[in-house]
């Protein structure tokens, strides 16, 4: 018996380092009679076969999961938003926070494509992301370009991968894939640019697989627009958002969802200015599609 971290999985197969070897594994049945599908980042232990195969036997218990993407034990996620080509989006920004926040996983924001801002957009971003620095968020202005000083913008960023298990988030055609290329060039991953007449990249990255980088691990994802909020309730996504968070005992009624109640804390620093106005606007666009949803029952 063996134990180790998926770093890839393919096909049906599970890439298992261990003792700094790599193991090709495939699943027990019971995996599969128990519905459970082994994870990109999961620990494990398995029976070795020979020096190169082994099969899955446990997966330990995971800190956090996401199924779209299929990945487990995160440690922190880096939201990866362009200024430009794609446009900057608050309310994507805050659908990301808002599903990481709710796991437990710190966030990161990064902005890529500063070269191609012009000065009202680099304006406009700077008080955003000033907004966002008050609420704790890290959040770094960069660019992928080639120039005198693209190895000091390498440098301020290489540090945030270190000790981490990092998953790279955001929509296609932000710079996920070329970020990774540039902090790891012999990765070599597969970029598209931007298509023109569609406004958005083309989904570049088939599969997830756990990278070295810089002391760390990191997965490149999928590219995707939207990310659901499937597993959050109403009454809990206030919690997602730390400046309601903090405001919410400070409501009238404790089960306040700062919508419709009256003496509610939230709306007043709203009114007031103490709260961005678009964030709360997103706050109540996230409820409102949380209560709309369909039940889902059990079998």
């Amino acid at each position: 018996m063996a134990e180790g971290q998926i770093m890839k999985a393919l096909s049906g197969f599970y890439y298992v380092e261990s003792a700094g070897r790599m193991y090709t594994c495939k699943g027990r049945g019971v995996f599969r009679n128990k519905k459970i599908t082994p994870l990109v980042g999961d620990f494990v232990q398995f029976d070795v076969i020979n020096e190169e195969e082994g099969y899955i036997t446990k997966i330990d218990a995971r800190k956090n999961e996401f199924i779209r993407p299929p990945i487990a034990n995160i440690t922190q996620a880096v939201i990866v938003n362009a200024m430009v080509q794609p446009d900057f989006s608050t309310r994507l920004l805050d659908r990301f926070l808002t599903v990481l926040e709710s796991k437990g996983i710190q966030p990161i924001i990064l902005v890529t494509k500063k070269d191609l801002a012009n000065e009202t957009i680099l304006e406009e971003l700077q008080e955003i992301k000033q907004d966002y620095e008050r609420l704790g968020y890290t959040v770094v202005f960069t660019s992928l370009e080639e120039d005198e000083d693209s190895e000091k913008r390498l440098t301020d960023i290489q540090h945030l991968f270190k000790n981490e298990v990092s998953v790279l988030v955001g929509q296609s055609g932000v710079g996920k894939s070329s970020l990774l290329n540039r902090l790891q060039p012999e990765l070599t991953i597969d970029t598209n640019e931007i298509s023109v007449s569609l406004g958005r990249g083309k989904h570049t990255t088939r599969h997830i697989e756990l990278w070295k980088v810089h002391e760390g691990l990191v997965a490149d994802t999928p590219g995707f627009s939207a990310i659901e909020l499937t597993d959050i309730k109403a009454e809990e996504l206030s919690d997602c958002f730390v400046e309601i968070k903090e405001l919410a005992p400070q409501c009238k009624f404790r089960s306040c969802l700062h919508d419709q109640e009256p003496k509610c804390a939230v709306k007043q620093a709203v009114k007031e200015g103490k709260i961005a106005s678009y964030r709360y606007d997103h706050y109540i666009s996230f409820l409102k599609e949380i209560l709309s949803r369909k039940p889902r029952y059990s079998s």
